[in-house]
């Protein structure tokens, strides 16, 4: 595999969880060919939007949202949970590895773990192939 790969990456995130200050690092530091998805609440992750996120040819989907506590939709980050679960159930049952959706909970805040989130992520897939 030609070092120069860079694993294909779909960020679906809430606007409250990661800011473009964030992305802007993302990009600046991680191996990743990323797509993202901007949404006003993680809820608005719908299992079908993950599955084609797949389908499109991502190697790795990931969902970040708010922590369930912090929510300004009351329960938005728990449905995206929810949704990330049953999409996984039916990863596996198609025989695909459910390690390749991922879910991370953080603020705009935590520009630290999401960043090194995505790096580890980019380290992985590469050391993987």
């Amino acid at each position: 595999m030609s070092p120069q790969y860079k694993p294909k990456v779909t960020l679906f995130y809430c606007i409250n969880s990661i800011d473009k200050e964030t992305l802007k690092l993302i990009h600046a530091k991680v191996s990743v060919e990323l797509t993202t998805v901007e949404m006003a609440c993680s809820s608005m992750t719908k299992d079908v939007y993950l599955l084609r996120a797949f389908e499109s040819g991502a190697d790795k989907v990931v969902v970040v949202a708010c922590p369930e506590t912090q929510c300004r939709y009351v329960q938005g980050s728990i449905r995206a949970r929810k949704r990330v679960e049953y999409v996984k159930k039916i990863l596996n049952e198609i025989g695909l590895d459910c390690g390749r959706l991922s879910m991370l909970n953080a603020t705009a805040r935590d520009k630290e773990t999401v960043v090194k989130f995505f790096e580890d992520i980019g380290n992985y897939k590469l050391l993987k192939n």
